[in-house]
């Protein structure tokens, strides 16, 4: 196995537990912990379990990055930006930096204070904005995940 072939298997990898962890969050955790009778109880519960997932989602981020950006310059493959037809690839990148700046800047520096001042004023508010939040970037995730495979096999836009 060559090493661009061992980065597109971390690469996929990395997808598979990013993505399906926010669909796992969004889908199954949110909606559990809203369902908690009391407030103290909402918002401990989910601190430790979104603090427990945010370990793995930096891990997993951060392979993908490494991997995607490894495959780019292995495959000289940089003129894709430049083609609408790879879209996908603009909306990888997209979706991994926007990803990237709720992991490791906004979620440790302003997130978590945020979310603790406005669950302790208005769980249900706040939880519902954080639901909605994370629906979106479920949606666009899973938007671009249909083009990169779709865009990788060889089904573009405009042949």
């Amino acid at each position: 196995m060559d090493t661009t072939t061992l980065a597109r298997v971390l690469h996929v990898i990395g997808v598979i537990v990013w993505i399906g962890g926010v669909s796992m969050v969004t889908t199954v955790i949110i909606p559990s912990v809203k369902r908690l009778k009391s407030k103290e109880e909402q918002i401990k519960t989910f601190e430790q379990i979104e603090g427990r997932f945010s370990f793995q989602a930096k891990l997993a981020t951060l392979l993908t990055g490494i991997t995607g950006f490894y495959m780019l310059h292995e495959l000289n493959a940089w003129e894709r930006y430049l083609d609408y037809r790879y879209w996908w690839v603009h909306a990888m990148t997209l979706v991994w930096f926007i990803f990237s700046i709720i992991l490791f800047i906004l979620e440790p520096f302003i997130l978590h204070r945020l979310f603790k001042k406005y669950a302790a004023e208005n769980p249900e508010k706040t939880f519902k904005f954080i639901h909605r939040a994370h629906w979106v970037l479920l949606n666009i995730s899973l938007i671009t995940v249909f083009g990169a495979v779709a865009g990788s096999h060889g089904w573009l836009i405009i042949r």
